[in-house]
């Protein structure tokens, strides 16, 4: 393939602005904010799920209470009403009267294990509210940073994207200086080389894969015309020879 000297060189300045991009495009997706607001986005969610099982569980021991309480107000109403009965001199066999005197005895045990369940389930039900305020503290603190992180996310993007236009649009002007066919080949080695296509030839050196080429593969390209574009034989990338110093 053949391109005038000038149209090689090019090749120089447009890699510059692909490698340009390249970086541009590694910031948008290395912003600590992008981490920070998946670390967070994780985070709510997680606090959510939690949220809604501490308020199922509080549900759930809300209504053993009211059961509880219920159940003692029972036992106690109906204690209340055996004592009546006991108290009002009505019953007058003597065996009626000891197994009222049982049944009471018997309520009042009920009852008494009946408000040690109602005091557990309080202090459960308390446990419960307070993890239920502490998780809803939480979830809604994350959402707020979450949403901070995301607006700072998108400012930092924004100026990426200016600056990527920007490129963009010198990348375009400078492509338009280099010859189809080379530009195509460019593209080609560009993909296939980790972005890199084209690389100087300095003091004998391939700047694309940093080694120095032997003395017979230096002959060929001195030898070889200006227009004629030529390629590093370790990394197959575009060799564009530039001016060296004389001194050196």
């Amino acid at each position: 393939m053949k391109a005038e000297p000038a149209a090689q060189a090019r090749l120089l300045d447009l890699q510059e602005l692909d490698l340009e991009l390249q970086r541009l495009e590694h910031r948008v997706v290395s912003l600590p904010e992008v981490a920070e607001a998946t670390r967070l986005a994780e985070l709510a969610d997680r606090l959510d799920s939690e949220l809604i099982a501490a308020q199922t569980h509080l549900s759930d021991a809300e209504r053993a209470q009211r059961k509880a309480e219920s159940d003692v107000d029972q036992v106690r109403s109906r204690a209340a009403r055996d004592t009546e009965r006991l108290e009002s001199g009505r019953i007058s066999s003597g065996k009626e009267l000891q197994n009222l005197q049982s049944e009471i005895a018997s309520l009042g045990r009920r009852q008494a294990e009946l408000e040690e369940i109602v005091l557990e389930v309080m202090e459960q039900v308390e446990t419960l509210s307070a993890e239920v305020v502490r998780l809803t503290a939480a979830a809604h603190d994350t959402r707020v940073e979450y949403t901070e992180v995301i607006a700072r996310r998108d400012t930092a993007t924004a100026q990426i994207v200016m600056d990527r236009s920007r490129v963009t649009e010198n990348r375009n002007r400078v492509a338009g200086d280099v010859p189809e066919p080379l530009l195509s080949l460019y593209d080609k080695l560009r993909a296939q080389y980790g972005g890199v296509a084209a690389a100087p030839l300095r003091y004998g050196r391939c700047d694309g894969c940093k080694l120095v080429l032997s003395p017979a593969e230096l002959g060929e390209i001195r030898s070889a015309a200006p227009d004629e574009v030529v390629r590093c034989e370790e990394c197959r990338r575009i060799l564009v020879r530039v001016e060296e110093p004389e001194n050196r």
